[in-house]
């Protein structure tokens, strides 16, 4: 019987301790995510259809496993996925993040493939952030890499892009001669479509060198190139615009209509794109330079309508300088002035710096006036403009030297290196020597330095000393001022009471009861004196004045003068205003200043209202009138919304309008509190003014 117990419990314990390997198994499998869970959480930080921070939490999460997963290929080529992702989410900091550890376990596993296409998607980003030096050291760089491993598409890819970037600084040689190099890579590939991009480049550069007939032969054989694929009809509309562009810029304008005319058939109808509007534009120029006046200015007004709708302020520009040439050429000077100042305002919203350019010229022509202001204006931007893209020039021709120079250096350093370790090794004796001699010297200079700094300290507490005592003073001298004015002010009065009482304390006539009333009422006048005293002290003691709600406080108080109407600017004044940094303030400041003036020109107001609050995570500034109103839904958003959009999300806010007819219109602004710096909030103030 004993015997049986014991097997019976020495199965149970076994069965026990192997239930408890197999849970610990199944624990640990939890713990370690897959390679296979890091791919679809990529999936899901490129599915458009989830939040941005739904996608970037993913994305995070798919990092810290990579990392995690140690080094090898698969991990390289996940994380140079999950760059892309990034890239995708507009994400700067997490793929920049990515994108170097992407390139450190590349070189760690000499993974030569992914190490290029690392650096040309860190090329991809310059590009787009416009910083064009560093993105052709990067394609540079990436084309090196293809060259050496004999990938011809990939090498030829990326002299395009690099002609582009030379392009856009006008390094018209430089681009040719990349472009060139990949045609003849692409050729032996039978690259259609990269054919095609490569030939549209040629055309586009000897347009600016104003070769026209060499940019023509050029976009036609891009155009052979682009009609041999199945799907083309954006690439051929593409070419075929760039051509009439060109014979509209020779004033051919007959022969550019019937270019514009073939694109425009060749659209869907219902299709509007910033493309299509820009056609309209460039169809209407051509129609008032070829007297069919009322067509053009009908499609004009189109084109015009279509850009301001899709917000395409480059397009818009070249719109309004095209119609002030117009009008230039037929003498009417006013309409000229009117198109040229919008082609100018959009051109700078735009940075669209050639078209600024035209525009300041036009203007100095059109205001003889002020051509002396406009002529300093354009030589100023024109040579900046000019000092920038030789500037940029000159770094790509340093690119491609460097790295020439790099292999030929690698030679001699190695050559130089035993001589450099000899003499190392006599400098460091030298040294050594020195060191010791410089640590002496040092140590007597510190000690000197204590003592000096001891001098100081006690210089520093007799002034704090002198200061705290000039405080005292001040407030002593405070005390004095309210004793003499209680003393003065409301002691001999109650004294001169007293004794009008004393004098009338056995009387009993009606002027004697009549003087007593009024020493009563001088008695209670008195008393509010004393109450009035109190609270200025008790203000003086605890009021706090802030620099930014003075400055809100004059913007309403200007605004409503000028206009005749009423506001209402209430604070918490237990936020420290003037601790936001300077950024914070002058958007916010910008902001209600739009509002303000919103109200008073758009909505008609006759009564303004502002609050300004914090809490514990945020603040919030409420801004509201009792105008005219508006549906928010309909129609498009003034650049005014636009202006109140770009310097709330600079702060890292949002803001809200809450409008419709008849019911005036409310602005609600939200800053987050670790972008503003509020302290805390327990009460608010509120001040009142009419204009």
């Amino acid at each position: 019987m004993n015997c049986r117990y014991i097997l019976f419990w020495i199965s149970l314990g076994l069965l026990f301790i192997q239930a408890g390997c197999n849970q610990k198994k199944q624990s640990s499998v939890k713990a370690a995510p897959s390679k296979d869970s890091v791919s679809t959480w990529i999936d899901q930080g490129r599915n458009t259809e989830l939040s941005s921070d739904s996608r970037k939490n993913v994305l995070n999460k798919a990092f810290q496993t990579i990392s995690s997963l140690g080094v090898d290929s698969m991990s390289n080529q996940s994380m140079s996925r999950l760059s892309l992702a990034f890239l995708d989410l507009n994400d700067s900091l997490g793929f920049r993040k990515t994108n170097a550890a992407a390139m450190r376990m590349s070189a760690q596993i000499k993974d030569s493939a992914s190490l290029a296409g690392s650096h040309w998607d860190l090329a991809v980003f310059f590009n787009m952030k416009s910083v064009p030096d560093s993105a052709y050291y990067h394609f540079y760089k990436a084309k090196e890499l293809y060259h050496e491993m004999g990938k011809q598409r990939n090498e030829a890819r990326v002299l395009y892009n690099m002609a582009v970037i030379q392009a856009s600084v006008k390094d018209y040689t430089g681009s040719e001669l990349s472009t060139f190099q990949a045609i003849d890579l692409l050729k032996q590939l039978d690259e259609i479509r990269h054919l095609g991009h490569c030939y549209n480049n040629l055309g586009s550069i000897t347009k600016e060198l104003e070769e026209y007939n060499q940019a023509i032969g050029y976009y036609n054989q891009a155009m052979v190139y682009y009609r041999q694929l199945p799907q083309n009809k954006a690439l051929e509309r593409s070419i075929l615009n760039n051509i009439g562009v060109l014979y509209q810029e020779q004033g051919k304008d007959q022969k550019a209509l019937e270019y514009f005319d073939e694109v425009l058939g060749n659209y869907e109808a219902g299709i509007v794109t910033s493309e299509y509007a820009r056609l309209l534009a460039n169809r209407a120029y051509s129609l008032l330079r070829t007297g069919i006046t009322d067509q053009g200015m009908n499609t004009f007004k189109r084109a015009v309508e279509l850009q301001d709708s899709l917000s395409d302020l480059s397009g818009l520009s070249r719109s309004h300088y095209n119609l002030a040439r117009y009008y230039q050429e037929n003498g009417d000077k006013e309409k000229a002035l009117y198109h040229v100042r919008q082609a100018e305002e959009n051109a700078m919203q735009s940075d669209n710096n050639k078209r600024l350019l035209e525009s300041i010229r036009m203007l100095a022509v059109l205001d003889p006036e002020n051509a002396s202001s406009y002529s300093g204006r354009y030589i100023e931007l024109s040579d900046s403009l000019a000092l920038e893209e030789r500037a940029i020039r000159n770094k790509f021709a340093r690119i491609r030297f460097e790295t020439d120079e790099f292999r030929a250096q690698n030679i001699l350093l190695e050559r130089q290196r035993q001589l450099w370790i000899g003499i190392a090794a006599g400098v460091i004796l030298l040294a050594f020597a020195i060191f010791i001699i410089i640590s002496q010297r040092v140590k007597n200079q510190k000690l000197k330095f204590e003592r000096q700094q001891q001098e100081a300290n006690l210089e520093i507490f007799n002034l704090m000393l002198a200061q705290n005592q000039k405080l005292e003073e001040g407030k002593q001298s405070e005390q004095k001022r309210i004793s003499e004015e209680l003393h003065d002010a409301v002691l001999g009065e109650m004294n001169g009471i007293r004794m009008v009482l004393l004098a009338l304390n056995n009387k009993s006539d009606a002027a004697s009861m009549e003087m007593r009333d009024k020493a009563i009422s001088r008695l209670q006048e008195l008393q509010e004196e004393v109450r009035t005293i109190s609270h200025e002290l008790n203000d003086a003691s605890y009021h706090k004045f802030h620099n930014f709600i003075l400055s809100v406080d004059e913007l309403l108080k200007k605004n409503s003068r000028d206009a005749g109407i009423r506001y209402k600017l209430s604070y918490d004044e237990d936020v420290d205003w003037d601790d936001l940094s300077g950024e914070i303030k002058i958007n916010l400041y910008r902001c209600l200043q739009e509002c303000i003036q919103n109200a008073i020109k758009h909505g008609q107001a006759s009564e303004l209202k502002l609050d300004l609050q914090g809490s514990a995570t945020e603040i919030h500034i409420k801004h509201s009138d009792n105008g005219t109103g508006f549906s928010p839904g309909r129609g498009k958003k003034g650049i005014g919304h636009r202006n109140i959009a770009s310097r709330v999300s600079k702060i890292r806010g949002s803001w809200e309008i809450q409008s419709s007819p008849g019911t005036g219109t409310t602005v609600h602004l939200h800053i987050p509190r670790d972008t503003a710096g509020i302290k805390n909030k327990t009460n608010a103030k509120e001040t009142s003014q009419h204009g």
